[in-house]
């Protein structure tokens, strides 16, 4: 029997999440890749009870993790999934009727993130979103990225899926900040060598725009003042990134 879908995900120390993202998929695997960035914790672990094939491959970059990944994957259509996701039930459902679907011309589809911080679910301030995640393998590309993902699917046949993932990316304040710092440095390593140049501007301007732009413009406010420490949150992205890059430069 040919393998339908393969799950696709990178983990580093994701012992928090990773079972219930793993839980959520396990009807609907036929494989599920892993690619480890050498994680101390109950990763690999956990990841086996399922039994996924763990592959321990240093970080470099976010994207060549995914294409060392996709290289091992066997499955006609790939999921992309973070290990702080969770697939919800309708979704399962949707991905099921869709890969089973021999009529179906699409090579790639959408599907709606529901956000969540401090497990409070988000609708406003750029967390109300779409991501392409499911792809038939041989129409898949990825490309190197330090940060964001950079796919692309050959043909251009898209469609949207109405189930939703459920993203739990925020889950304490340690944890945001630290992602955060995390990013940020990233962001700046990935703008320095793209020959972006920092600026007095952009280290104390730029955070008071993402701020501005998460709560106000984009009326995050509409959530609850709960949400405040996460703008707060890209606000210090955004200063770390540029701190970082003034001093790269």
């Amino acid at each position: 029997m040919s393998t339908k879908l393969s799950v696709l995900m990178i983990t580093k120390n994701a012992s928090e999440t990773l079972e219930k993202s793993l839980a959520s998929i396990k009807k609907i695997a036929d494989e599920i890749i892993i690619v480890d960035s050498k994680s101390t914790d109950r990763t690999v672990e956990i990841a086996k009870n399922y039994l996924a094939k763990v592959y321990v491959k240093e970080f470099v970059d976010i994207g060549k993790q995914r294409m060392f990944g996709l290289s091992k994957a066997t499955g006609k259509w790939i999921l992309i999934l973070d290990c702080d996701e969770i697939v919800s039930e309708k979704l399962m459902k949707e991905i099921r009727s869709k890969i089973g679907n021999k009529q179906i011309k699409i090579n790639g589809y959408y599907i709606p993130y529901q956000n969540f911080f401090l497990n409070k679910p988000l609708q406003f301030g750029g967390e109300n979103y779409k991501m392409l995640r499911l792809f038939r393998r041989i129409k898949l590309s990825i490309e190197p990225s330090l940060v964001h993902n950079r796919i692309n699917v050959k043909d251009k046949k898209i469609g949207y899926l109405k189930g939703k993932i459920f993203h739990h990316s925020y889950r304490s304040f340690s944890q945001m900040f630290s992602k955060f710092t995390n990013y940020g440095i990233r962001m700046a390593k990935e703008k320095y060598l793209l020959g972006e140049k920092s600026s007095f501007k952009k280290i104390f301007f730029y955070p008071i725009h993402m701020f501005w732009a998460r709560f106000i413009k984009d009326r995050g406010y509409e959530d609850g003042f709960f949400r405040i420490p996460l703008d707060l949150g890209f606000a210090y992205m955004e200063f770390v990134t540029y701190l970082t890059l003034f001093f790269m430069s």
